[in-house]
């Protein structure tokens, strides 16, 4: 017989100010790291857009990331989400939480309830235009950079709104995911997002885009402080504030589930 053990799960809608809006992350606390393959398992079952679990190290905590697909180098809502559950529900006392990562050291400082995430800025640079690109959005942006994912620029937010992309073309493509976004009235900017090839076909909040989003619209804008709204079925808002090498990326969060998984007993 298999070996069981039980192991605390939360689940957070992470950029959101109500529960069932935002980016739902599920988050497990762990003593020290189990299989991979264990986890990615768990990932899977939890089929939520990412799983992050993190053990102490130092004077903070190192944190992964999974889709129900792969490990993933950096992800901004579950990361917030992992620092509210520090925060709210396993007695952190600080109010900044520093993790490393595979992309590097991380920090999140809480402010009443918003918390912050100060994240490595990845500033995009022009790319050539993608026949595959525009045939898997099903329109040509006006401008195409790249960073870790591709940046498709639109002139209007009702042409990010209105793409339905094909994801299996998008699948295909040689970056993470790809970043719509346009200018918009209410808010700086609008964004959706998209990775098929980690089984994420559109997240509902992506907190790592705005490494990207937030130096690109920075310097078109002029401005330092910028309020994006992600336009996906969910919906969140986000306030990224570039500054030199690093990204400001401010949400708040609200808890939906805490309980425990069952799983077999075997550590990394």
């Amino acid at each position: 017989m298999v070996e069981m053990t039980q192991l605390p799960l939360y689940q957070v809608d992470a950029f959101a100010a109500a529960p069932f809006t935002g980016n739902p992350a599920a988050v497990v606390p762990l003593e020290r790291w189990l299989d991979d393959a264990l986890m990615q398992s768990i990932a899977l079952e939890n089929n939520l857009s990412e799983t992050a679990f993190f053990v102490p190290e130092g004077d903070g905590f190192r944190i992964r990331w999974f889709t129900p697909a792969a490990e993933v180098d950096l992800c901004g809502h579950a990361t917030l989400a992992t620092a509210w559950v520090l925060f709210n529900e396993r007695g952190y006392a600080g109010d900044t939480v520093q993790f490393q990562s595979r992309s590097g050291e991380l920090r999140v400082s809480r402010d009443d309830d918003w918390l912050t995430l100060d994240f490595p800025a990845q500033p995009p640079v022009p790319v050539a235009r993608s026949p595959e690109l525009v045939r898997g959005l099903g329109r040509a942006p006006s401008e195409l950079l790249a960073a870790e994912d591709y940046l498709a620029v639109f002139e209007e937010a009702g042409q990010v709104a209105d793409l339905r992309p094909d994801f299996t073309l998008l699948a295909r493509l040689d970056r993470r995911g790809v970043i719509a976004t346009a200018p918009a009235e209410e808010v700086d900017f609008v964004t959706r997002f998209f990775a098929p090839g980690l089984a994420v076909p559109e997240d509902p909040v992506t907190g790592s885009a705005f490494t990207q989003l937030g130096p690109y619209w920075a310097a078109r804008l002029g401005r330092k402080r910028l309020r994006a709204r992600q336009i996906s079925a969910r919906g969140g808002e986000v306030i990224c504030e570039p500054r030199g090498d690093r990204v400001l990326i401010s949400g708040r969060a609200v808890a939906y589930l805490a309980g425990t998984i069952t799983v077999p007993a075997r550590g990394g």
